[in-house]
């Protein structure tokens, strides 16, 4: 269990729920090319790592923007002749959108986490540790500061 959410992290630690991000030019290393440098994955791995997150990101995409339209509906709300059906009609359809968006980012990682070999998994932890550490001082070194 501690795995899958180190793998979580490092997930969003290199941005490859975002598609600007997946899909950079310009000759640098995306974070599929990151993530197959950090724990050394094959040419294969890549290619069916990118096919994974291509096939589900156009799904999540669309979760973000109901989503997105939903919370400017239940702001609108904000006001003296507010709908309180409305407001609870739409947190509701809210909630469901976000469950999805959840689920989607969920399964997305677990069939990535299955590409990994156990070294793979297990070097990927190793890292993972180690930015939350460094993660965790540079805060130590803020509230230091303030």
């Amino acid at each position: 269990m501690k795995l899958v959410k180190l793998f979580g992290i490092a997930l969003i630690a290199i941005g490859l729920s975002s598609p600007a991000m997946a899909q950079q030019s310009g000759g640098q290393p995306d974070q599929v090319d990151q993530l197959a440098q950090m724990v050394g994955l094959s040419e294969d791995q890549q290619k069916e790592i990118r096919g994974i997150i291509e096939e589900m990101q156009a799904e999540i995409q669309e979760l973000q923007g109901e989503a997105q339209q939903l919370q400017q509906q239940i702001q609108a709300q904000i006001k003296p002749d507010y709908d309180e059906d409305a407001i609870r009609d739409n947190a509701e359809k809210l909630g469901d959108v976000t469950g999805e968006m959840t689920a989607m980012s969920t399964l997305m990682q677990a069939k990535v986490d299955a590409v990994f070999t156990q070294e793979q998994r297990d070097e990927l932890n190793k890292r993972m540790q180690q930015m939350q550490q460094q993660m965790q001082q540079q805060r130590q070194m803020q509230q230091g500061m303030q």
